[in-house]
C-alpha cells in the first residue's frame, strides 16, 4: 500500500473532530516530505537530534507543524521550544515551569499537552490524576505557553479493555479540566482511543510502514 492509500484511509476512517499526527521518528526527511506533498501537516517526532536534522532539511516546508511526543531532557528545552510548535510530553510542573521561562527568553508561545500517568508503568512518566489537580492553578497561569489538552500512552501489558477505560479516565480528566485535546491512540490501540474521545492519535508504521533504520535524513 502506498503512503497517499494510506494517508487516505485513515482520513476515511476518523471522525470530523479527531487529528492525524504522522509519527515520523525513524523516517526519512523524503518520506516525510512525500506525506506533505498530499496534504499531511501535522508530523511528530521523539528524538530531539533527528528531528532537527530532518527539520532544516524540510524548511521549505513552511506549512508543516512539528510536535514533539518524547520525554524531554532539561538541556534540551530550549531547542525544542525554538523549533516545535506543539509539545506533547509534558510530565512535571517543573519541566512545565522550564518551557514558560524558556519560551519568553524566546519569544515562543508552544501549545502544550500534560502527559498524564493513569496506571502504574515504571517506564513512563507523567502526572497523576492527583498532582495535576492540585498544582492545576500553578500550570494554568503559566506564561508563555498554550495549554491544550492531555496525552497518555498506556502500559504495554493491558488488554483492549483496559486500555478504553484508561483513555475514557484521560478524556474525563480533560473534561474536569475543561481541556478540549486528549493525545491517545497509537497504531495498535488508535480505535479504542477514538471510541474514548481522543482527538489526536499518534500514527507511525501504519502511515510509513516499517522504520528505515539508518537513513533517516534523505
Amino acid at each position: 500500500m502506498t503512503f497517499l492509500n494510506r494517508l487516505e484511509e485513515f482520513k476515511e476512517l476518523l471522525p470530523e473532530e479527531v487529528q492525524l499526527l504522522a509519527v515520523s521518528k525513524g523516517h526519512s526527511a523524503s518520506s516525510i516530505r512525500h506525506l506533505a506533498n498530499q496534504g499531511q501537516l501535522d508530523f511528530g517526532e521523539s528524538r530531539f537530534q533527528e528531528a532537527k536534522s530532518k527539520i532544516r532539511l524540510l524548511n521549505d516546508l513552511s506549512q508543516i507543524r512539528w510536535h514533539f511526543i518524547g520525554h524531554i531532557q532539561a538541556n534540551k528545552v530550549r531547542g525544542v521550544v525554538q523549533v516545535f510548535d506543539v509539545i506533547h510530553s509534558v510530565d512535571s510542573l517543573s519541566l512545565a515551569q522550564r518551557i514558560s521561562r524558556i519560551s519568553g527568553e524566546e519569544g515562543r508561545i508552544p501549545q502544550i499537552m500534560f502527559q498524564v500517568k493513569l496506571r502504574d508503568d515504571p517506564s513512563k512518566g507523567g502526572f497523576d490524576s492527583q498532582d495535576l489537580l492540585s498544582n492545576w492553578t500553578l500550570l494554568r497561569n503559566l506564561p508563555n505557553i498554550l495549554i491544550l489538552g492531555l496525552m497518555t500512552i498506556p502500559p504495554i501489558h493491558l488488554n483492549e479493555r483496559q486500555r478504553k477505560d484508561l483513555f475514557e479516565d484521560c478524556r474525563n480528566l480533560a473534561n474536569q479540566l475543561r481541556l478540549k485535546d486528549c493525545s491517545m491512540g497509537m497504531s495498535r490501540d488508535w480505535e479504542e482511543a477514538v471510541e474514548a474521545g481522543s482527538t489526536w492519535i499518534r500514527i507511525g508504521s501504519l502511515l510509513f510502514g516499517d522504520r528505515v533504520g539508518k537513513d533517516l535524513i534523505s
